[in-house]
């Protein structure tokens, strides 16, 4: 068997060969596949763009569901689904705008949390010049029961294990 080629878009595999990858990759179903996850990753203002200018979609809106899906050239985002985007859209706008005024951060940013963090450390050194090491793991005395091992994960007697007379040399 030779080799096989694996769509991470469409989750399938099949014999890699030229012909096979190129019908493939140019196939409707591979296409549909890969701008469903680029769509997955598309910036909220690119989207709502897009919505706003389609018409909404009257099977979606009277049964909740459309034959066509994700191709469907209708919207199916409801006023809800599309004043949520807004706001949240109009929130990035405000982010980015202090951003580029030059504004801290808001509470909570990894910023912050890295900022705590070295604080954190320089506190903990300069209250201990040496570091503390740790202790070795050590078991319990006793631990573990020799008796409950099978023999062949006993440790060895103290002068080895003995040979049977038939495997010495000489």
């Amino acid at each position: 068997m030779g080799k096989r080629y694996f769509c991470d878009y469409c989750d399938r595999s099949f014999q890699d060969n030229l012909h096979n990858r190129k019908k493939h990759l140019n196939g409707v179903q591979h296409l549909r596949a890969k701008r469903v996850w680029y769509d997955l990753f598309r910036d909220a203002a690119a989207i709502l763009q897009e919505e706003q200018t389609k018409k909404p979609c009257r099977k979606f809106l009277q049964t909740g569901q459309c034959d066509f899906g994700s191709n469907c050239r209708f919207s199916h985002m409801t006023e809800q689904d599309l004043e949520k985007l807004s706001a949240q859209v109009q929130g990035e706008q405000r982010l980015k705008e202090l951003r580029q005024e030059g504004a801290d951060a808001p509470p909570g940013t990894i910023e912050d949390w890295l900022e705590k963090r070295a604080k954190r450390l320089s506190a903990a050194q300069s209250s201990s010049a040496l570091p503390e090491k740790p202790a070795p793991f050590q078991y319990p005395p006793g631990w573990p029961p020799v008796q409950d091992l099978p023999p062949s994960l006993q440790a060895p007697p103290p002068g080895g294990w003995p040979v049977p007379p038939n495997l010495q040399w000489g």
